[in-house]
């Protein structure tokens, strides 16, 4: 940003280890292996408790940093905040209170959790994931939508899915995917999930205290009309692959009995990934 680099993290304090706050690292020099790193401090929010998982993007010519609060009076874990930004480590005017876990698949494992926003912007429209729920096999990504011309700090700009995007899969013995972030391939023609996971569902004791979460990555596709298509965690081993209909683009291959035909939704389906040999 502007020419440096920046390095958003959450930390505790020495005493009290979830006195978790949200901190800024800045950066100068083209390298940033070899950069000059400053401590900004922290991002001082309207409260004193628990923050984390900040994270910056731009629409609009208008910086915004998103980020996971427990704010007083309010009886949940965590809920999602937004507000502009003065500076890459100061926000600005009153934040905004953008989603708080109130659906069943938000509150599962004995928590009311949202948290680990990151944001895909494509098609007019700015696409906010969140994860939801304990750090468990329950843990999942839920999805907010708002139009990139509205007002992003006007709580009902943004319309969050009725059910999660992204879940655990026996098919594919992953579990727990979630706080994910984004990227795009090296040859810049395809949007990559970046997100962690793990590879058994049960676990003794607190699942926060389980060290065994692994990040992960897989392609992202989009449906046809604009919305983006998480599909499911794919298997260990081979990266499995879609394969798109070439004279229908909104159309992707799935097999059964042996025989294979195009379909609109892929979503969710083992059988429409393939790993090339």
């Amino acid at each position: 940003m502007d020419g440096r680099w920046y390095v958003y993290f959450a930390a505790g304090a020495t005493d009290n280890v979830w006195a978790i706050r949200m901190y800024v690292l800045e950066g100068t020099g083209a390298n940033p292996l070899t950069a000059t790193w400053t401590e900004r401090g922290q991002i001082r929010t309207p409260w004193e408790t628990f923050a984390l998982d900040a994270s910056t993007f731009v629409t609009n010519g208008v910086r915004y940093l998103v980020w996971a609060q427990a704010e007083p009076g309010i009886a949940t874990n965590s809920n999602l905040y937004l507000a502009r930004m003065s500076n890459p480590w100061t926000i600005t005017g009153t934040p905004t209170r953008i989603a708080v876990p109130t659906l069943d698949w938000e509150m599962r494992g004995g928590v009311k959790v949202n948290e680990g926003p990151a944001v895909l912007q494509r098609g007019g429209r700015v696409f906010l994931t969140y994860s939801a729920s304990a750090t468990d096999a329950n843990y999942c990504l839920g999805l907010l939508t708002a139009p990139a011309g509205g007002d992003l700090l006007n709580a009902s700009s943004w319309v969050k899915s009725p059910q999660p995007v992204f879940t655990s899969n026996a098919a594919t013995g992953q579990w727990g995917p979630g706080h994910n972030s984004f990227t795009v391939s090296e040859d810049g023609r395809s949007d990559i999930l970046v997100y962690h996971d793990r590879s058994y569902r049960d676990i003794t004791g607190d699942p926060l205290r389980d060290p065994n979460r692994r990040t992960r990555l897989q392609k992202l596709y989009w449906n046809a009309d604009g919305t983006p298509n998480f599909g499911i965690p794919v298997p260990d081993g081979a990266t499995p692959v879609r394969l798109r209909s070439d004279n229908q683009p909104d159309r992707f291959v799935r097999h059964y009995d042996y025989r294979a035909r195009p379909v609109t939704d892929a979503t969710g389906n083992a059988d429409a990934t393939f790993v090339l040999e």
